[in-house]
């Protein structure tokens, strides 16, 4: 939502040492070694509307030069640092990669640069319901080891135009020949209750699918959630009903995402 600014705590990547077995897989053959620093390493975020604001006098990094999803070799409050204009609150702003041991000089360095743009340290918890009011998908959610591109609304990453090969290929040209088995869409719910993850979804008495995040929308003031329906019950405007608490509530699919930020 359309918020100050945050600073995020550090937490392990949950798929850390899946990506580093799969990349310690790929270079086979090649003359390269996997330094994988994961638990060298801290990460704080700066995230909202002033984020640039607070984080520039800070760091050597020329931040307007940096865009959306680009990360940076410099320094932060003196730290040698790794700045990346990239975060999951659908806000603007920037993570910064730390060696493990200077975090917390990180932290306090953030948090009294920002005190005069109303900085606030939050939490995982209120970062998920930001990502979530921004339709953004969750690992463990809405993704996982068994949903692919299409399903996920993502099929654009996937270059199949492209020469050569690529991890995965065949996979995803099967997928989308067969065309997605069930699809990814955003659901506001029009009775009372809050969608939450697991929940069934049906449409006239017929199981459709899952809801995979739901929550009360701290800027919208309306229960949204995620969730995975028939391909046929996907089109703006369906009404379906979601199992709460053994009642049939009723919920419309709705476009994603459901804010857009207003900020740069």
């Amino acid at each position: 939502g359309d918020w100050s600014s945050d600073v995020c705590s550090s937490d392990l990547a949950g798929n850390a040492r899946t990506v580093s077995d799969a990349v310690a897989e790929r270079i086979a053959g090649f003359r390269a070694v996997l330094d994988d620093r994961s638990l060298s390493t801290a990460l704080c975020a700066v995230q909202g509307p002033r984020a640039a604001a607070i984080l520039a006098p800070l760091t050597d990094v020329d931040l307007t030069a940096l865009r959306y999803y680009a990360i940076a070799e410099g320094s932060v409050a003196g730290i040698p640092a790794l700045v990346a204009r990239t975060g999951y609150t659908g806000e603007d702003g920037f993570e910064v990669f730390v060696p493990a041991g200077r975090g917390i000089e990180l932290w306090d360095a953030l948090a009294a640069a920002g005190v005069g743009a109303g900085i606030v340290p939050v939490g995982l918890g209120a970062r998920d319901t930001l990502r979530l009011e921004a339709g953004m998908p969750l690992y463990g959610n809405e993704l996982d080891r068994s949903t692919d591109p299409y399903q996920a609304g993502l099929g654009r990453v996937v270059k199949l135009g492209k020469s050569g090969d690529f991890v995965g290929r065949a996979a995803l040209e099967r997928a989308a020949a067969a065309g997605p088995s069930r699809m990814l869409v955003g659901l506001v719910v029009r009775g009372r209750g809050i969608a939450r993850h697991g929940y069934p979804i049906s449409v006239g008495g017929r199981a459709s699918g899952v809801v995979t995040s739901g929550t009360q929308s701290p800027t919208l003031g309306v229960a949204v959630a995620m969730g995975y329906v028939a391909p046929g019950d996907a089109e703006v405007g369906t009404m379906v009903d979601v199992n709460i608490r053994d009642q049939a509530v009723p919920a419309e699919v709705v476009a994603m995402p459901f804010y857009r930020r207003t900020s740069g």
